[in-house]
């Protein structure tokens, strides 16, 4: 029969929302094609979310954008939870997740979770994730049908907090061709006025742990043995914009590192076509999707050891480096030096991305998981993986 599937996320803002938001979206629009699918998300009415609201998207309003807080339109919510067959709750610090939580024990129906690297304590406001915790985020990791790990990393974080590893499932991001078909370099270059120099490209949110001042950093030290070099930070403002400014003003740099702010569709991928090396220099990350997506457009990718990616750089597409500065400089003068081996990796990073990492491919691998979850299948044998 028909498998109902509720997907919850508290964003569907592409601006903010980063990469929980496109995984949830790309899943969604991968699994309306398939047969005898329905899928459903219920999330947050914030930023530009309300672009996306239609029959299978339903938005509650919400009370406090800071704190993510919904409206507790709990009939709303407890009609959407008995009608499905499984839920999958993606994320962890949302107050939203607890609402569906507390109903989908009421009405027993199964649920997923898929904390998208979200478990540990990192960041802003940690007593709040503390009480969080207390409230229920604990008591929705233990109870859960399965857990899905985007990263190899993430199944210990989820064994240490309690899931039994046969209910653990990795399951990687993906990435839609179709979405990065436009090549032409001219409009990015265009819009940030760099006219035909080369650049380094970091795609995300101006924040801590995205890594941005690593980034800076690195570009200072190594500007002067590659005086045409520009450095282009595509993202929104996280709250490091004015100081990532700021320094590379005292730096003596301000004129080759840009910002041009939230980029997306065309203007996205053009920006990838034209750069000659994408960095990733987060603190923390669970498998960057940004690193997937330059890999489809043939660049090649620096990203540090905490991205949760070590696939890209096993597969000759990517560099690998630690959490600082000085390896993040030394890894793209390395790579800056010999245009042979950027071509090069940009071609194994297309390849290995379109062989192995299409949303299609997770959306399948996900409905199978979640067919386990509904026959009970999951809970009652231990599942080798």
């Amino acid at each position: 029969g028909q498998m109902n599937i509720l997907h919850v996320n508290m964003s569907l803002d592409p601006v903010t929302g980063g990469g929980t938001v496109e995984r949830i979206r790309q899943l969604h629009a991968a699994m309306r094609d398939i047969e005898g699918v329905s899928s459903t998300i219920l999330s947050l009415a914030v930023g530009r979310a309300e672009e996306v609201e239609s029959e299978d998207i339903v938005l509650l309003p919400c009370w406090s954008q800071r704190w993510y807080f919904p409206a507790p339109k709990l009939l709303t919510i407890y009609r959407l939870v008995r009608q499905a067959d499984v839920i999958h709750l993606m994320n962890h610090w949302a107050f939203i997740n607890v609402m569906v939580y507390w109903l989908a024990r009421l009405t027993r129906t199964p649920y997923i979770i898929c904390p998208a690297g979200a478990l540990s304590i990192f960041g802003r406001s940690p007593n709040l994730k503390v009480c969080y915790n207390r409230l229920g985020g604990m008591a929705l990791i233990r109870h859960c049908a399965a857990a899905i790990s985007i990263t190899e990393d993430e199944s210990l974080v989820l064994q240490q907090n309690g899931v039994a590893s046969e209910r653990i499932f990795h399951i990687p991001n993906g990435v839609r061709e179709q979405d990065f078909a436009y090549s032409d370099a001219k409009l990015f270059r265009q819009n940030v006025g760099v006219g035909d120099e080369p650049y380094l490209l970091f795609v995300g949110r101006l924040n801590q742990i995205k890594g941005p001042d690593l980034l800076l950093q690195a570009f200072v030290s190594i500007a002067d043995d590659f005086p045409k070099l520009h450095l282009i930070f595509a993202g929104p403002d996280g709250g490091m914009l004015d100081i990532l400014e700021k320094e590379s003003a005292q730096a003596g740099v301000a004129g080759r590192v840009h910002f041009s702010g939230y980029v997306g569709e065309d203007m996205k991928s053009s920006a990838y076509y034209g750069a000659s090396l994408l960095i990733v220099p987060s603190r923390q990350e669970a498998m960057s999707i940004v690193a997937l997506e330059g890999a489809v457009c043939a660049t090649a990718v620096i990203l540090t050891d905490a991205c949760g990616f070590d696939a890209l750089a096993h597969a000759g597409a990517a560099r690998l480096t630690e959490v600082n500065s000085d390896a993040i400089s030394l890894a793209i003068s390395k790579l800056m030096s010999d245009p042979d081996l950027l071509l090069q990796m940009g071609g194994k990073g297309q390849q290995f991305a379109r062989q192995s990492y299409t949303w299609n491919i997770s959306a399948q691998r996900h409905i199978e998981l979640f067919r386990q979850c509904i026959d009970g299948a999951a809970l009652c044998r231990p599942h080798s993986s």
